[in-house]
């Protein structure tokens, strides 16, 4: 039982992570020439502490840089090589903390290293995206970026390069900020939900209405069933331009001192600068500080099958399910009258279990946790915190 639990999520997993890795030449292919254009660029946000996928998410070792499934390429790595095919190489930059610069390298070891923007100090996402904007617009004042996050799942490629293509001609065309967002398929508390408005001159493209961040059960279940509401991806396009007015409005003086003092500033005096000013920056989200700050935010139907892999709740809901409805992500395993759990254990443990139902099971180095499943983004977080202060941080 072990060998074919074990061979069936394999098979899955497989599926899902490298489905059309062998039909790239036909899907780029097929797509027009606006997103292959060297003014064209892209930000991989990979500076999360991870702690919704706490045990296995640590600290040092996040879960950006973790290979959950077992296939041989980690969460950084696989959403690095889906915009490495359409995208110059040079073109991809990659935000995250200085002290995971020898992992970023160990395991994009292609990508320049003046392409890795490290913050000083950890920062939610506005504040690297707004840094790196600033970074590009000076390398190109047409450029067009699109910023996404780096533990998300895409199934359907040739789909999701479509409308990557379709964004990019409409931020070219208008000063906005489109974000990707996809129709629920079911009640889920974890995600942000972007609620319709008008549809623009771009089928497909609509006005936000308004935004909302992991609600209540309950106000999942009536969004998805208004059918008003798109999940929001967190993968959102627009012009250099446009956004740095965005970000200029929320962080003035940080963004604008140093091209004023210095307009031919050099790299090595721009990374002086943000050393020194970066914990000025507010600690806000780009989802906080644009999509609910920003006059100019659109939506983008999309449907190219998307999960946030951001909590165990969520990787249980995207990844196919083997007997009795369990998922074992790339663990050893028997299992007599369990149904609907998931478990991730380390290669060298064998896990037997009886009667579970509903649970997470997760071990990894010094750490067991067990606990129901449910909605459990916001436990598993809270777990994380009450042991780093109870037991220190070794432990997270």
């Amino acid at each position: 039982m072990t060998k074919e639990f074990d061979k069936k999520l394999k098979n899955t997993c497989a599926y899902h992570l490298n489905c059309l890795s062998s039909h790239t030449d036909i899907v780029t292919d097929r797509i027009s020439m606006e997103i292959t254009e060297k003014n064209n660029f892209c930000v991989i946000l990979a500076g999360g502490r991870g702690r919704r996928l706490w045990p296995t998410s640590r600290h040092t070792y996040p879960k950006q840089f973790i290979d959950f499934f077992g296939m041989g390429k980690t969460m950084l790595q696989t959403t690095f090589d889906r915009f490495v095919k359409i995208l110059p190489i040079e073109n991809i930059y990659v935000c995250t903390c200085k002290e995971y610069l020898p992992l970023v390298k160990e395991q994009l070891p292609g990508l320049p290293e003046e392409n890795i923007m490290l913050e000083p100090i950890h920062r939610n996402t506005a504040p690297s995206v707004a840094w790196a904007n600033m970074r590009i617009l000076r390398r190109d004042p047409d450029a067009n970026i699109i910023i996404t996050p780096s533990d998300q799942l895409v199934l359907d490629e040739q789909s999701f390069y479509h409308s990557i293509d379709v964004g990019i001609g409409y931020v070219t065309e208008n000063n906005v900020l489109l974000a990707m967002g996809v129709k629920p398929t079911r009640p889920e508390p974890g995600y942000g939900y972007i609620q319709l408005g008008d549809l623009s001159c771009k089928p497909e493209v609509y006005k936000v209405k308004s935004f909302t961040e992991k609600p209540e059960r309950e106000f999942a279940k009536m969004f998805m069933e208004s059918g008003e509401f798109y999940w929001n991806t967190g993968i959102f396009i627009s012009n250099a331009s446009h956004l740095i007015h965005c970000f200029e409005g929320l962080f003035p003086t940080v963004l604008r001192n140093l091209k004023v003092e210095k307009p031919d500033y050099t790299l090595e005096e721009e990374l002086a600068y943000v050393e020194e000013n970066y914990p000025r920056y507010p600690n806000l989200s780009l989802d906080y500080a644009v999509l609910e700050q920003s006059r100019n935010v659109y939506v983008m139907k999309c449907d190219f099958g998307w999960a946030d892999l951001g909590t165990w709740h969520s990787m249980y809901e995207a990844f196919s399910k083997v007997e009795n409805d369990n998922v074992v992500l790339d663990s050893q395993v028997e299992l007599e009258d369990c149904r609907n759990n998931i478990i991730k254990l380390p290669k060298d443990r064998l896990g037997v279990f009886n009667g579970l139902e509903g649970f997470i099971v997760v071990e990894h180095d010094n750490v067991l946790m067990i606990c129901k499943k449910g909605d459990s983004s916001a436990l598993v977080k809270k777990y994380a915190n009450e042991v780093q202060i109870k037991y220190g941080d070794e432990f997270v």
